[in-house]
């Protein structure tokens, strides 16, 4: 029975309650250690009636075995693998060492994990318990976070327990509801005393016992261990040694002390391998020279607990404090004989999965060892090796740096340095692949080697660094390795090529006839793809903008059948950067859609983010917003705060474009992160789109010269070209026609030389807005003539607004009325309110009302909303739009019943014929909160 705890277990019970109505729950448990954290789980388990209950516990011994946890959890559920997805369940069966294949991403082990919960949860509720998540395997740990922030509408509740220690916190649970575990009350300490000694105890010692103890229930329950009957009672003195909840340790090693050495041995090697069966802890035991007699022994102290063919101490604190207290000779000793006793185990039984006792026995090796030792270096980088072909990469991480510190030559340390950074920059952790890097870099001999370090340092700076020393590293690497490997360094002085195209320069460059970028017959497409980048990106440089352009075109033709993201990427980005916004969008459509099947979730958050820039341009605002809705969701739902930056900017530039409530709030968090964090290459970006949303604002209040002030401040070329028509407009009404005159004419030489229609029209725009109105009549037709092949819808509505208000001024009110019709109508599509608003005014001022239009169904439907519609609508069924959204298809009927609701349509056939436009290939959709029932 549980004391004191009758808030906790009633907030659990109503977790269960909503499961069993459809919602699902999650819970952070946390407390210091004794707190009751396993005991409330327990007593959740044991209330959980017609549920499905899984349980799984961090086991510290098993932190640096790669979905050791998570195979725990499931493992009584893996006869439901087959409704699971192919290339789910396959992610699912290698990291659990049932299959062996490729390297699989570990997202997709998530979202398999999300699917077979889901699964689970048609048949009956699911309740998942997860205790000491601190200890839990980081690939568990990261998927089971996954999956809670994913879940909605399923009938799933998750329950974690975490010990509380402000030195080594877990990350990653700043967004999941929290239950603390506070002091039990005098009244729950009487009870839990009395039930636990039959004996009264008096209101003095109570409050005294309270005191001393904390309040915290192992205190409580080890005290009376001490404590005569008469002292109960009130009738004897107190001793002074009353164990408080700090030195609760100490108490429990006294009482490991009093046992026979042989015995404290048995406590020694329990408290090291906390996953021992009770055969590997004798085998283990006898080869230390402990006698039968001492298993007893340890046994009867209550000390070690022994549940069917497992043992494990009694609690952590046991561990802690016998680990603490033996000497290095003993532990090493104790790891020794625990690693030869695996070995033995080994050799008769397969392995397990992920924890098998290969994995265990390797690590326990590797901390006998008391200097290097090739031996079991190799043994290590085999296990890394297992580990990260399961997507287990912070265990490979682990495993990789342990065994370049055991490594005798300095070459194989450097190749397992770099294996080790490679891991740890998967896994997110950048300042220590960071170091990691910087501490292979001097030892590496191997050219190769060191063009790969320095590759992997420029992909840290890009995305969360110096853009400047990305370029810088990228220089490096592609010189160091020109001669021995021509085709790694095209790789790196494309990269380089890119960063310089978007006004990154360190200063450093290739020397000229480093490489040849003339394409030859036998060039696959990848090499050919690279030459052309690198060869676009050098005419780009010296501002021949048509030679550049028309070399990335012949590479965007070759590009789909280099089948390779990172090559894609980056003709994406050099299109956008050169304005080709139908190939930036078709090639970041490409890459989001193969992302998304390989379950690579940084690509997908990266195509994500970039595709934002071609769905403004090409006035597909509710993509926009889909798009960094979804982004910034699923950041948030992997624990990548900072990949949040640019979807946040955008959402941002929708609010103020919109005019809508959410700007400030939306403003003061993409600034907050702009400022707290690195961004790398993203910076500028981030930083501009949030200037031209503060201009758009304040051009939307009058504020002309506050809107011209925001504008001047951008310097970032993409979005400057971006902005262009707005910013010289934001320079004429603010009287500043120097500026206009000077940002107009950067447009006419861009024009001129890449011959974009877009950039033509935006030219012969500014010349309009600038000139009288006799010259500007036939310069707005120019720009609108440029505008149709421009596809460019927004920009298009300006011109016409703006067109349409000269004419009006001017006394033309009949032709005024074309283009302010067609403005407004165009605005309000795009929801652009403030502008559909100018446009309705002046339209009234020409002599005719705007008609109303009902609002669009797009505009009323979330971004998850719209998503799941246009996929549905395209016959797919709600488990295909579930794989395809990354959510269960429970979410997806949720979601469906909402469309439904809004629309008006009754059928799933009937949203076809509701213009939802075409999904964006292979982006997933986001949770949102499900209604209070």
């Amino acid at each position: 029975m549980l004391h004191g705890r009758d808030a906790e277990r009633a907030y659990l019970a109503s977790l269960l309650a909503a499961a069993s109505e459809g919602r699902a729950g999650i819970v952070l448990v946390h407390g210091e250690p004794g707190m009751g954290k396993s005991a409330l789980l327990d007593d959740a388990a044991a209330q959980a009636a017609d549920v499905r209950v899984l349980r799984t516990a961090g086991l510290e011994a098993e932190s640096a075995l790669a979905f050791a946890g998570l195979h725990r959890l499931v493992r009584p559920a893996l006869n439901g693998l087959e409704a699971v997805p192919a290339p789910q369940r396959r992610a699912l069966r290698v990291a659990f060492g049932e299959e062996e294949g490729d390297r699989i991403d570990p997202f997709l082990v998530a979202l398999g994990t999300l699917t077979l919960l889901a699964e689970l949860a048609e048949a009956q509720p699911v309740l998942c318990l997860v205790d000491d998540l601190q200890w839990l395997d980081a690939a568990s740990r990261d998927a089971l976070l996954f999956v809670a922030r994913r879940l909605l509408a399923e009938p799933v509740t998750m329950v974690f327990a975490a010990r509380d220690d402000e030195t080594h916190p877990v990350p990653g649970l700043s967004d999941i509801p929290e239950l603390p575990l506070a002091a039990l009350s005098p009244t729950a300490v009487r009870s839990l005393v009395e039930e636990r000694t039959g004996t009264p105890i008096a209101d003095h010692v109570l409050t005294e016992l309270t005191a001393r103890t904390g309040g915290n229930p192992l205190a409580v329950v080890e005290a009376p261990a001490q404590l005569a009957p008469g002292q109960l009672t009130g009738t004897e003195v107190l001793p002074q040694g009353l164990p408080l909840s700090a030195r609760m340790e100490r108490t429990f090693l006294d009482r490991c002390r009093r046992l026979s050495p042989e015995a404290q041995t048995l406590m020694l090697l329990a408290a090291i391998d906390d996953s021992l069966r009770l055969a590997e802890l004798m085998r283990a035991g006898r080869a230390l020279g402990v006698a039968d007699v001492a298993f007893a022994e340890v046994e009867t102290s209550g000390l070690l607990l022994v549940d069917g063919d497992l043992v494990h101490v009694r609690h952590p604190l046991v561990r802690s404090a016998l680990y603490q207290s033996a000497t290095a000779s003993e532990r090493r000793a104790a790891h020794v004989a625990l690693a030869d006793a695996l070995a033995r185990v080994d050799a008769t039984v397969n392995g397990t999965g992920p924890g098998d006792d290969t994995d265990r026995g390797t690590w326990h090796r590797a901390a006998a060892a008391d200097g290097p030792d090739e031996a079991v270096a190799a043994q290590l980088a085999a296990l890394g090796a297992r580990a990260e072909s399961r997507g287990g990469s912070a265990a490979a991480a682990a495993a990789y740096e342990r065994a370049a510190h055991l490594s005798i030559r300095d070459d194989a340390r450097a190749q397992r340095l770099f294996a080790a950074a490679r891991n740890a920059y998967a896994t997110g952790r950048i300042e220590r692949t960071d170091a990691l890097l910087k501490t292979a870099r001097p030892i590496a001999d191997d050219r190769p080697l060191r063009a790969a370090i320095d590759r992997l340092r420029g992909r840290i700076e890009v995305a969360a660094g110096s853009a400047m020393d990305a370029h810088r590293f990228f220089i490096i690497a592609a010189r160091d390795v020109a001669a021995e490997s021509p085709v790694q360094a095209l790789e790196m002085a494309a990269y380089a090529g890119v960063l310089h195209s978007h006004g990154i320069d360190s200063g450093l460059a290739l020397p000229p006839g480093t490489l040849s970028t003339q394409p030859t017959p036998d060039d696959p497409p990848r090499v050919r793809c690279l030459k052309l980048l690198l060869e676009a990106t050098r005419k780009e440089a010296e501002h021949d903008w048509g030679g550049a352009i028309a070399v990335l075109r012949t590479a965007l033709g070759d590009g789909m059948a280099a089948e390779d993201r990172d090559v894609w990427a980056n003709l994406g980005n050099m299109a956008l950067h050169l304005g080709d916004d139908a190939a930036h969008r078709s090639y970041f459509a490409a890459m989001l859609a193969a992302a998304r099947t390989d379950g690579a979730v940084m690509e997908v958050l990266y195509a994500l983010h970039r595709l934002c820039f071609s769905q403004y341009a090409g006035g597909d605002w509710a993509s926009v917003r889909r798009s960094a809705d979804e982004a910034v969701s699923l950041a948030r739902s992997i624990g990548q705060p900072a990949q949040t930056g640019t979807p946040l900017a955008w959402l941002t530039m929708l609010a103020a474009l919109q005019g809508r409530d959410d700007y400030d709030e939306l403003l003061t968090e993409s600034t907050g992160l702009l400022t707290g964090r690195h961004l790398g290459v993203m910076d500028g970006f981030v930083a501009d789109v949030l200037r031209w949303a503060q201009a758009t604002r304040a051009s939307h209040a009058g504020d002309h010269a506050e809107a011209l002030h925001h504008f001047t401040k951008m310097h970032d070329g993409v979005v400057t070209r971006l902005a262009a028509a707005p910013r010289i407009l934001a320079a004429v009404q603010a009287s500043d026609p120097a500026q206009a005159q000077v940002w107009t004419e950067e447009m006419e030489r861009f024009a001129t030389a890449s011959r974009l229609p877009w950039a033509q029209a935006v030219a012969c725009y500014g010349r309009a807005l600038l000139a009288d109105t006799p010259e500007a009549v036939a310069l707005f037709e120019a720009s609108l003539r440029h505008h149709e092949a421009a596809q460019r819808p927004y920009d298009t509505a300006c011109a016409q607004l703006a067109f349409g208000e000269r004419l009006r001024r001017a006394g033309r009110r009949i032709e005024a009325r074309q283009h302010l019709k067609r403005s407004f109508d165009t605005f309000r599509d795009l929801a652009a309110e403030p502008l559909a608003e100018r446009a309705a005014t002046e339209l009234r001022a020409s002599g005719e009302t705007a008609r109303k239009r009902d609002p669009s169904t797009l505009v009323q439907l979330t971004p998850t909303e719209l998503r799941i519609a246009q996929l549905v609508s395209q016959g797919m069924s709600n488990k295909e739009v579930a794989e395809v959204c990354w959510i269960s298809p429970r979410t997806v009927a949720f979601h469906l019943r909402n469309v439904f609701s809004k629309t008006g349509v009754t059928s799933r056939g009937e949203l076809a014929h509701l213009g939802l436009g075409e999904p964006e290939v292979g982006g997933p959709a986001e949770p949102q909160a499900a209604p209070a029932s």
